[in-house]
């Protein structure tokens, strides 16, 4: 909690991102040292000129305690790259965001989560299609998140209420602002049913320029993302763009060809950067999903062993043969095959032509 307060410091100083915290952090041994460094050091690890004088700056005028008290009193969590509860799927992109700010909790649920965006000017077809894909994936144990925009993000995540799920809304301004002003109501909703996130510090509001990045948020936070509908324009179609740069599983809703609406998911489709679905089962088995509750409740009732850490070690996106896990982890066959079999019972991991084996997400 003491090097907390430093982390929130950083989060409001210009010109620290990411990359330039990670920097700092390696140069200098802590996010404490790296905060008070002196000048010297700074321009040691190679901080530039603009950075260097944007931290000085700044941290004579940011009061840490301060920001730490403002977010006890707005019943906002701050998490870190150093947090054990900063959520996985978000961790594993890059540069993820160095501070997460919540309200609400977030759960071990929802590292079974699925994005869904779409345009804000959506049509009869596509918030019907909206809500019934929202609805199935709530059912069937996922959690929905989106940005809480008008138009097909306030119905994935009203969906997603309604049908008694969990969902996560990911804003483009500090937690203190919600926007747009009619889904605040959805917003307290959402508080109670899941959680608000935002890497914007409180008292930020919604520009126009906040909204680009903070759509790697929602299709990190998602092992895959859906685009029910979008004009060429469309801000969902970045969503898109950033699930295909992190690896991620991207679906989209066919709609007419006469339908402005559905310029960009057709389009999408077409150049094959989406898969086409057409309901909540396509979404599950591409996904692997559809045994989703059930795994939540092996994982809760089965913790991870070592020998599972050990294994997840050498797991990735392509097939190991167990006898190569054998000679990799160094445990006996035995052993092996029996995490396996457990991992696989809780999905995370998932059986390529019996003898081989991938992460399942």
């Amino acid at each position: 909690m003491s090097e907390l307060r430093y982390w929130i410091g950083f989060n409001r100083v210009p010109q620290i991102g990411p990359v330039r915290l990670r920097q700092l952090i390696d140069g200098l041994g802590s996010i404490e040292q790296a905060w008070r460094a002196a000048p010297a050091n700074l321009r040691a690890i190679g901080l530039p000129r603009p950075a260097i004088e944007s931290l000085l700056y700044h941290r004579q005028r940011i009061d840490l305690d301060a920001e730490v008290a403002r977010l006890d009193e707005a019943g906002v969590t701050a998490l870190t790259w150093e947090s054990d509860e900063y959520p996985q799927l978000l961790k594993e992109i890059d540069d993820p965001p160095p501070v997460l700010y919540v309200k609400g909790s977030l759960a071990e649920a929802d590292a079974f989560a699925v994005a869904m965006v779409g345009t804000r000017h959506a049509s009869t077809y596509g918030k019907e299609l909206g809500r019934k894909l929202a609805a199935g994936l709530v059912q069937n144990g996922v959690t929905v998140v989106s940005g809480l925009a008008l138009g097909i993000d306030g119905i994935a995540h009203r969906a997603a209420l309604d049908a008694g799920g969990r969902t996560i809304a990911v804003l483009a301004c500090g937690l203190d602002q919600v926007y747009p002003a009619r889904h605040r109501d959805m917003a307290e909703l959402i508080v109670r049913h899941g959680a608000l996130v935002s890497d914007y510090p409180l008292g930020t509001r919604p520009e126009a320029r906040n909204f680009p990045p903070r759509n790697r948020i929602i299709s990190g936070l998602s092992l895959g993302t859906v685009v029910v509908e979008a004009g060429l324009r469309s801000g969902a179609l970045i969503t898109l763009r950033y699930a295909l740069e992190q690896g991620r599983d991207t679906f989209a809703v066919p709609g007419s060809v006469h339908s402005k609406a559905s310029e960009g998911t057709n389009a999408a489709l077409k150049r094959g950067e989406a898969k086409l679905v057409t309901d909540t089962q396509d979404i599950l088995e591409e996904l692997h999903l559809t045994m989703a509750p059930q795994q939540q409740e092996t994982r809760r009732i089965v913790p991870a062993t070592p020998a599972e850490k050990n294994l997840l070690a050498h797991l990735g996106r392509e097939p190991v043969h167990v006898d190569e896990l054998v000679r990799r982890t160094g445990l006996p066959t035995a052993a092996v095959s029996s995490t396996l079999a457990m991992m696989e019972l809780r999905g995370v991991v998932r059986r390529v032509d019996n003898t081989c084996y991938v992460l399942a997400h």
